[in-house]
């Protein structure tokens, strides 16, 4: 698959608006609260930075966690790993975790359970993409830009084999829109 194969799905100017409008929500929820905002990386950095920029909060703290399920496929794999771990200490912290996709649910759901585990004060999501159709565990996140049944999707941060996650849109490839 190459660049030519994708056209645009959701373009920068509604991912803008979008992402603007869940600050704002996220803003409102935690308002008189710190907030941890837990960036779920690769997939999810450039929706992770705009997003904690849209949030107009002076107690906001940012940390970084790593898991996989999908390696090298289009698909994922139903293993997840934890290859990177938080920094801080999320015991009694309002933590929202903020991802890129959720589709099967199976690694929103291995992360959410992982850090409720810890015991946080109140532990919600965010997710740029919300996908249903291929959901086999039940995942419900607080916060979601866009909903799509199914379909695989590239760029803002999201990839196809670690390659096209620059491009400012999100794109799906030309033959999933026939």
């Amino acid at each position: 698959m190459d660049i030519s194969s994708f056209v645009p799905l959701f373009t920068r100017e509604a991912i803008a608006a979008k992402v603007a409008e869940m600050g704002r929500r996220i803003a409102e929820d935690f308002r008189d609260e710190p907030l941890v905002c837990v960036c779920v990386l690769r997939g999810a950095f450039m929706f992770f930075a705009d997003l904690v920029r849209a949030i107009p909060k002076e107690d906001l703290y940012v940390d970084f966690i790593r898991i996989s399920s999908y390696g090298k496929s289009t698909v994922s794999s139903g293993h997840v790993s934890l290859h990177t771990d938080l920094a801080f200490d999320v015991e009694g912290k309002n933590v929202l975790v903020v991802e890129d996709v959720v589709d099967s649910g199976r690694s929103l759901r291995f992360l959410l359970d992982m850090l409720a585990a810890r015991k946080p004060r109140r532990l919600a999501c965010a997710v740029l993409v919300d996908k249903h159709a291929r959901r086999e565990v039940k995942v419900d996140p607080d916060y979601v830009g866009f909903s799509m049944d199914d379909g695989f999707i590239v760029g803002y941060g999201l990839d196809y084999a670690g390659k096209m996650r620059n491009l400012p849109e999100i794109r799906v490839p030309e033959q999933e829109l026939r």
